[in-house]
């Protein structure tokens, strides 16, 4: 899929109704509480935001994913798209984003346009809830990740992201449940993507269809 293509379909899927994440959801074999519930929350859930920048790369349309090192926390070694919580400094969400992204990837893509927002996850174990943005460049690189939060990254081209034969299933522990359930994930060239980034990345491919 090239570039322009990707950016026509998402900017007119974004400015209409989201399909969100039931349809994946219905794949899981477990419920995560609605949106509306973790807002409820006292105190309320931490706001966080991730960027799924979408830039050329060999004349396709590519998006970067980064593997988390191993450490002693909730997402240690996982897949997921740059990101994290918000800080006092951050106007807003989209700030958090683009800030994450620079200190993660270490690359500050010129003139990056942000598109729309994803349909916001929340994620039980850290109490995070996430918005997603999409953004568009021309170029994204060089990047320089922070080894202290990035294990590896990933060009990944979005035809990769939209095969069929990506979506797989698999036994998983799901420490806030207690037991061990049959998930839907995403094979990523080896890397199994599950959870909240394999929701994010089911939406975006309903957009790009």
């Amino acid at each position: 899929m090239r570039i322009e293509e990707a950016e026509s379909r998402l900017r007119r899927r974004l400015s209409e109704s989201l399909p969100g994440h039931d349809a994946f959801l219905e794949l899981s074999g477990y419920k995560r509480p609605d949106l509306e519930a973790a807002l409820r929350q006292d105190p309320p859930p931490r706001e966080s935001a991730v960027l799924a920048l979408l830039y050329a790369k060999d004349q396709l349309a590519h998006t970067v994913l980064m593997l988390r090192p191993n450490y002693d926390g909730v997402h240690s070694g996982q897949v997921a798209f740059p990101g994290g919580r918000r800080e006092p400094g951050d106007t807003d969400l989209v700030a958090t984003a683009l800030r994450e992204f620079e200190e993660e990837t270490g690359a500050a893509p010129e003139e990056a346009e942000i598109l729309g927002s994803l349909t916001p996850v929340y994620i039980p174990p850290s109490r995070s809830l996430v918005t997603p943005y999409v953004a568009i460049a021309r170029e994204a690189g060089p990047f320089h990740p922070d080894p202290h939060e990035v294990a590896e990254l990933m060009e990944v081209p979005l035809e990769l992201l939209l095969r069929d034969d990506i979506l797989k299933r698999r036994e998983q522990h799901i420490a806030i449940m207690g037991r061990t359930v049959e998930i839907p994930y995403f094979d990523v060239r080896g890397h199994v993507v599950w959870g909240a980034t394999a929701m994010m990345i089911a939406e975006l491919r309903e957009l790009l269809r």
